[in-house]
């Protein structure tokens, strides 16, 4: 069976997300996934709390957490604690202690200091993935550099939202078979998604990315 997975999902415990934890729960499984990755900024309790709130034993709720460095942002997936280290490498290693999984957020964005500003052929050892389908992009070119990097340096690629409002999603996704971790270790990922890169939504994200790079 193929499962579907939206890593990116931010609820009410980042101050820039509307989504409470129940809500995340009730539209991810009406849009047909199989399971969610919840990532606040620098927190894990919105995964933890939307972790406790699921009862499908069939739909899985990861605790994970965007974490920002000085080199780009990372994103932690099976964390037990929040990292509060902001050192690039000490992140990813803290990361594997918890025995999580890291994939580095939005590489190629065009806000300089949400990018991936670390030569990937120094951290391929140690980064398990790229987020090679960002719904937020503002331009298709970023998330086609992803990919391509995460082919070159043969490193699983996973598709997400990168949610902050109901609307979002779900409309970029990782598929995989069997267990997220193995398919992750075993590169057997695949990022897809319906992104539109209309002007609007352009102006829009491109708004919402200042926000974040000023406040």
């Amino acid at each position: 069976m193929t499962k579907k997975y939206d890593l990116h999902i931010h609820s009410i415990y980042s101050r820039d997300s509307s989504l409470k934890p129940e809500i995340i729960l009730k539209i991810a499984k009406k849009r047909g996934l199989n399971g969610i990755a919840v990532t606040d900024h620098d927190s894990i309790k919105g995964g933890v709390m939307t972790s406790k709130l699921n009862k499908d034993k069939d739909f899985e709720v990861i605790v994970g957490s965007e974490i920002k460095t000085k080199h780009c942002e990372v994103l932690g997936y099976y964390l037990q604690e929040k990292i509060k280290s902001k050192d690039l490498l000490e992140v990813l290693d803290k990361i594997k202690e918890q025995g999580g999984i890291s994939v580095i957020a939005h590489p190629f964005t065009i806000i300089p200091r949400l990018n991936l500003r670390y030569p990937l052929s120094e951290i391929k050892g140690k980064v398990d993935g790229l987020e090679a389908l960002n719904g937020r992009a503002v331009f298709p070119f970023e998330n086609k550099k992803a990919f391509d990097a995460a082919k070159k340096y043969k490193l699983a690629m996973t598709g997400s939202s990168d949610s902050h409002s109901r609307i979002e999603v779900g409309r970029a996704f990782t598929l995989f078979n069997g267990e997220l971790r193995t398919a992750i270790a075993k590169r057997k990922t695949r990022a897809e998604g319906l992104i539109r890169y209309s002007k609007i939504g352009r102006i829009w994200t491109l708004h919402y990315k200042l926000y974040r790079l000023f406040f």
